[in-house]
């Protein structure tokens, strides 16, 4: 029997062979997966399931593997806790888990639902964190799923390798391969997650076919990538993004260049083979690609994930032909990416751009014009944000309204985050929205005060979860916010479409008023898109190479 047992009372009422399920006087919900029987926790009417192995532990000679399905176990699993997170350097200091430590062994996902049995057929979100492919993990209590199961939707978040463990390409990889490709691990655990949903949901409630997937960041871009995957396309009903997709940033490269970067990286550690590198302890193994640059290690075009371009394959219409809901923040990036330690001048602002552009700085001047000292903070701000995630999610949301076939829902996230509390104490807000304080975690640089919201500072809103982020004193306009943003994003996760009555009118950029945005702030309304920001992204385009 599959059914989700839940609070006794209500099992009751709702389930007579529930009730006879609970002859063993527990009221711990249970549900019979494919691969056997998981027991979790229910947290006031939402059943929680944490730490569900969706694939066999990418350890020993399964490291650089693609992942392997899970193998089924006997009696009853206990899921009431994280899993491990996926290794990774404490890039980011801010970054709070939940997980059962660290480790290779990671490959687990968190399901929260608020079905009573399994015939209930609920829409399906699968959220994928974000942390540039080298950090972040499915415990972090701003991805936490019971808000979202509130709203009646059965939420999952997921796990996925990293750095040179999740994206190290190799030639002796490539050869061993049945598919003659290698990296793009982590981006194989994710359509692996989404195969072990889209056979199992339906024990929690939820509906296989029914499955938003959404992410921020490297998360988003992940979503563009799967979308265009063949692995994982027709798995998927909807998708969301929040700032980034592989349309410029975390683009993927040449195999032949990642197998190179490979190359460099064993020589660093050194290794002569295969088996040497595979055979290297996981914390030397992270220490030495930490060393080496986490960063280094990048998507590939492996001929398999990704049989072409993800550019050539969005302009032909080979992705998913699902509703889009995407978007960016005003303030992804600051002007301290452009002008360095230099004032905001004009002139000092005219320099760097030339720096930066060489002969088109004309151009790219005219477009972000600053005609003022005054005006330079504003601009630099806009041309950091879009050179770091702004445009990459603009072109996304362009090459999908064209060739998708679907809706697209287009956004300008512009709320700052609010004060600090009080209790914090001398600390500095960091990117991924929490508190930088004195720790042996990596800082990045004090930021200048924020122009408008941050990159990472809309996932508390969009998933009901400020609650959950004890740094920063919010408002009651910051909860109006949430409330209207993450019903925006239930809408769609139910309906591929974010209306309802209670929001305000968000038309889709491929109808016949085809500029406009849904800017979400203190006062949420449908803004056309500007003829000024329209060309900055179509100049960013011009300039990228990729039309």
């Amino acid at each position: 029997m599959n059914n989700i047992l839940c609070p006794l009372i209500l099992v009751i009422l709702f389930s007579s062979t529930a009730f006879a399920q609970l002859q063993d006087g527990t009221a711990a919900p249970k549900v019979k997966t494919l691969n056997g029987i998981l027991e979790g926790i229910n947290e006031s009417g939402i059943c929680t399931f944490k730490g569900v192995p969706f694939a066999e532990p990418p350890i020993g000679d399964l490291r650089w593997k693609e992942p392997q399905p899970v193998k089924n176990w006997t009696g009853v699993r206990s899921a009431t806790k994280f899993g491990p997170r996926a290794m990774q350097a404490p890039i980011f200091g801010d970054m709070g888990f939940r997980s059962n430590g660290m480790s290779e062994d990671c490959l687990y996902l968190n399901v929260w639902t608020p079905a009573k049995t399994e015939k209930e057929r609920l829409p399906v979100l699968v959220y994928f964190y974000g942390g540039g492919f080298a950090a972040g993990d499915g415990s972090e209590p701003r991805y936490d799923g019971e808000s979202m199961a509130r709203q009646g939707i059965v939420a999952v978040t997921v796990n996925y390798r990293l750095g040179v463990f999740g994206f190290l390409a190799h030639p002796e990889l490539t050869k061993e391969s049945p598919h003659h490709s290698s990296g793009n691990y982590g981006l194989l655990d994710q359509s692996a997650a989404l195969h072990w949903v889209h056979k199992n949901i339906s024990a929690f409630g939820g509906d296989p076919h029914k499955i938003t997937i959404a992410g921020e960041s490297a998360g988003s871009v992940s979503v563009s990538a799967q979308m265009v995957s063949p692995l994982s396309k027709d798995l998927i009903a909807g998708a969301i993004g929040e700032s980034g997709s592989l349309l410029g940033t975390l683009p993927p490269v040449e195999l032949t260049k990642s197998e190179q970067t490979g190359l460099d990286f064993s020589k660093t550690i050194p290794a002569r083979s295969l088996g040497e590198l595979r055979s290297i302890p996981s914390e030397k193994m992270l220490s030495a690609s930490s060393q080496f640059n986490s960063f280094r290690f990048s998507l590939t075009l492996d001929g398999y994930f990704f049989p072409q371009s993800p550019y050539v394959l969005y302009e032909a219409g080979d992705q998913a032909h699902v509703p889009l809901l995407v978007g960016w923040n005003s303030e992804e990036m600051n002007e301290r990416m452009i002008l360095g330690i230099e004032k905001p001048t004009v002139e000092n602002y005219t320099n760097a751009v030339q720096k930066l552009y060489g002969e088109s700085a004309a151009q790219l001047l005219q477009v972000y014009h600053a005609s003022s000292d005054e005006e330079v903070a504003q601009v630099a701000t806009d041309l950091a944000s879009d050179r770091f995630i702004g445009y990459s999610t603009w072109k996304w949301s362009d090459a999908h309204s064209k060739t998708g076939g679907k809706s697209v829902y287009r956004y300008r996230y512009a709320r700052p985050r609010p004060v600090m509390r009080s209790e914090i104490g001398n600390a500095s807000a960091g990117l991924a929205g929490g508190v930088m304080k004195d720790s042996a975690a990596a800082k990045t640089p004090k930021p200048t005060p924020a122009r408008g919201a941050v990159h990472s500072s809309e996932i508390e809103y969009a998933l009901g979860n400020l609650p959950t982020n004890r740094v920063y004193d919010w408002q009651p306009e910051d909860y109006k916010i949430s409330e209207i943003l993450q019903t925006f994003f239930a809408n769609f996760i139910k309906t591929g479409n974010p209306n309802s009555l209670t929001v305000p009118t968000w038309l889709p950029i491929n109808n016949a008023r085809a500029g406009e945005v849904m800017l979400i702030d203190t006062i949420t309304q449908g803004v056309q898109e500007t003829t000024a920001m329209r060309q900055r992204y179509v100049l960013l385009d011009q300039l990228s190479g990729k039309k």
